[in-house]
């Protein structure tokens, strides 16, 4: 079984070591963040985790982070790309705050568990199962292995936070539950195919958070935080000019590749990967509102292309 068919129908494995994880201490540490991102920190209680953007005073977004609680300390997992942006823009709002940022990246590593049978096949490692979406406990197997019910993918999955030392053992007992490796193009494939977004492809320092669709990064009942006059603003006024979109294409076409609607620009193509299940490709696009519906007709290019959904749907 392929990686791709293993996260399709059963379950695989992959490496997120390359990830930034940024610890955060300090007594202030859940009034600032909530003061910096657009989620709730304040109401995470220890054991529990979200999803959050960081934007700047225009509601640009900034960064992506998933922010899990501990007892005495936040860990901020986020993209490559962002591991020194991250803390370098967190300490920009650091005043009398007693707060401190420390890069566990090269320490620890995170490992990937992603499919229909991840749980199965997680608890065959006799490792913990978190129950809820970003619930994550300890692997008391392992020195400070976590377990979080996290995915890259948008499939069923989790996440093993753990030293760099303990990796070995707990991709051996994964591979011995029943995962496949996954490649980083499997990943990639299934990720756009379910319309999941990567800040640095899909997500950049321009765009707004309803145009990404991915409004579980966003509370609209907790207190003021950097950008949210804007957010605000568009909510009150019901629409953006352009929106993530999920599309099915005749064959994989780069990104940056402009849509067409006939004679009208329609938008841009943002990721794009072959469908290993099924003829075509799929890809994920911004695309002017008045385009962003389900089976529209476009081109991408000289290929042919059709919305399916929003991003996030």
């Amino acid at each position: 079984m392929t990686g791709y068919q293993a996260l399709r129908s059963a379950a695989a494995w992959f490496d997120l070591g390359a990830r930034g994880r940024i610890v955060v201490r300090g007594r202030d540490r859940a009034r600032l963040l909530h003061n910096l991102t657009s989620n709730d920190v304040k109401q995470l209680a220890p054991g529990t985790a979200c999803y959050a953007f960081l934007l700047n005073a225009q509601g640009r977004i900034q960064a992506d982070v998933t922010l899990l609680a501990f007892e005495d300390r936040f860990l901020l997992d986020t993209e490559p790309e962002l591991r020194e942006k991250l803390p370098q823009h967190i300490r920009r709002y650091i005043i009398a705050d007693q707060v401190e940022l420390e890069d566990v990246t090269a320490a620890t590593t995170a490992i990937a568990l992603e499919g229909p049978q991840a749980e199965q096949v997680l608890e065959k490692t006799a490792a913990p199962v978190p129950a809820a979406n970003y619930d994550h406990l300890p692997w008391s197997d392992f020195e400070n292995a976590t377990v979080a019910r996290l995915s890259i993918t948008a499939q069923p999955g989790f996440r093993v936070y753990c030293t760099a030392g303990s990796a070995g053992e707990i991709v051996r007992r994964l591979a011995a539950a029943g995962a496949v490796a996954a490649a980083a193009e499997d990943v990639r494939a299934v990720r756009v195919e379910n319309g999941r977004p990567r800040y640095g492809d899909d997500i950049r320092d321009t765009s707004l958070p309803q145009e990404t669709g991915q409004m579980r990064a966003v509370s609209f009942r907790k207190g003021c935080y950097l950008g949210q006059e804007i957010v605000e603003r568009i909510r009150a006024q019901g629409h953006v000019n352009r929106k993530l979109v999920r599309l099915r294409l005749d064959s994989a076409v780069p990104a940056g590749t402009k849509l067409t609607a006939g004679d009208a620009e329609a938008g841009e193509v943002t990721s794009a990967a072959e469908s290993p299940g099924a003829s075509g490709a799929s890809a994920l696009a911004y695309v002017r509102a008045g385009f962003a519906v389900p089976q529209q007709a476009l081109c991408a290019g000289p290929v042919a292309a059709t919305v399916t959904a929003l991003a996030g749907e």
